[in-house]
């Protein structure tokens, strides 16, 4: 079998990063979520403190809801003003996402990386999401907030990956048709989430369920 990605969309709450560790661990493989800021960083030489900040400028910007610029493979050369761009950033995290797709296999959490792959057959997207009420109290958890506080950090977090998907993609966040799988996470346990997402790349692909 060649090198296979399994690309991760999910919504706050859900589990997603717990899964993806599982999944990362029992396939011996790398998970790539803010890691993929520090490999863009040592790639492009661009400082690997704006892309962290651009993750969070963003958030508190309209960007995403006021306009959309679809990635389209392009690199914004040293020499244009853009070239520490917001769109530029994004471009040189999928620039790393392709080249390790040809390297290794790995799990990859968010970055638009279900789009940015979609023409690689090895490529499994895979949206994570549960009821508001569970991802809500699962906050509750894991932050120490309130119930108010935790459900505008679920809503807040949400509408910015809404909007950050829209934007570089072109696509609707929630739309099944983007994604191979999706799975209630709500509904059952971490490992058994992680297990189906297995069984399928057993069934897809033929790869071994690891023990």
């Amino acid at each position: 079998m060649e090198n296979f990605v399994i690309a991760i969309t999910r919504t706050c709450g859900g589990g997603a990063t717990s899964i993806s560790k599982i999944l990362a661990k029992k396939y011996h493989i790398d998970l790539y979520d803010r890691k993929l800021l520090q490999l863009a960083s040592e790639d492009s030489g661009i400082n690997e403190a704006l892309f962290a900040r651009a993750d969070e400028t963003t958030r508190q910007s309209l960007l995403f809801k006021t306009s959309r610029k679809v990635y389209n493979g392009e690199i914004i050369p040293p020499e244009s003003s853009d070239f520490t761009s917001n769109d530029n950033l994004f471009a040189f995290q999928a620039k790393v996402l392709k080249e390790l797709a040809k390297k290794e296999s790995y799990v990859c959490i968010g970055r638009g990386a279900d789009f940015i792959l979609r023409d690689n057959p090895n490529m499994v997207a895979v949206f994570l999401y549960a009821d508001p009420e569970f991802c809500i109290h699962k906050e509750m958890d894991r932050l120490g907030y309130s119930y108010e506080e935790a459900r505008r950090y679920v809503f807040k977090t949400d509408t910015y990956r809404e909007g950050y998907y829209k934007y570089h993609t072109g696509r609707e966040w929630k739309n099944p048709y983007n994604y191979d799988l999706c799975l209630n996470t709500g509904k059952m346990s971490k490992e058994k989430a992680a297990d189906i997402i297995m069984d399928y790349m057993n069934v897809r692909f033929g790869i071994p369920i690891p023990d």
